[in-house]
């Protein structure tokens, strides 16, 4: 289960010459994701900068399954893996109509997780994951674990 998508439209600059997206543009979907699903959680960016806190990427995995072509309506679903002490795990779906028929079942293109760790806006240094954050995350997790049950 997912608390969270993001509806994407590929745009003709992110398509390479076999006419799909280019694989490096799957990390900028996730982060604009990551971004959105926040938002979604009422811990926003712009919230955690102002409380002294930041999250950085610190790995990534991307699994490609098929194409997405230019102007092929698809959607980031984001779910919470993991959740540390410094750090949390999210993963990224991109979901697309088989077919690209949008009144077909979709199926997944892409997968994807990044491990996000929390530092200090002052010193960049780790620093334990934010109440706020946590409880947030944990939520979420707690949903998608139930739902697996």
């Amino acid at each position: 289960m997912t608390s969270f998508s993001l509806p994407i439209t590929p745009r003709y600059a992110e398509v390479d010459q076999q006419g799909v997206v280019f694989n490096g543009h799957y990390l900028t979907w996730f982060d604009e994701a990551c971004t959105g699903f926040l938002d979604h959680l009422d811990v926003t960016y712009p919230g955690l900068i102002a409380s002294g806190y930041d999250i950085q990427v610190v790995h990534s995995e991307i699994d490609f399954k098929g194409p997405v072509r230019w102007r092929e309506s698809v959607r980031v679903e984001v779910g919470c893996e993991r959740i540390g002490s410094t750090s949390f795990a999210l993963s990224f779906d991109v979901l697309r109509s088989k077919d690209g028929d949008p009144a077909t079942e979709e199926q997944s293109a892409v997968r994807g997780h990044n491990v996000y760790v929390v530092v200090s806006t002052d010193d960049w240094a780790k620093r334990p994951i934010p109440p706020v954050l946590r409880k947030a995350l944990t939520s979420v997790e707690r949903q998608a674990h139930n739902a697996s049950d």
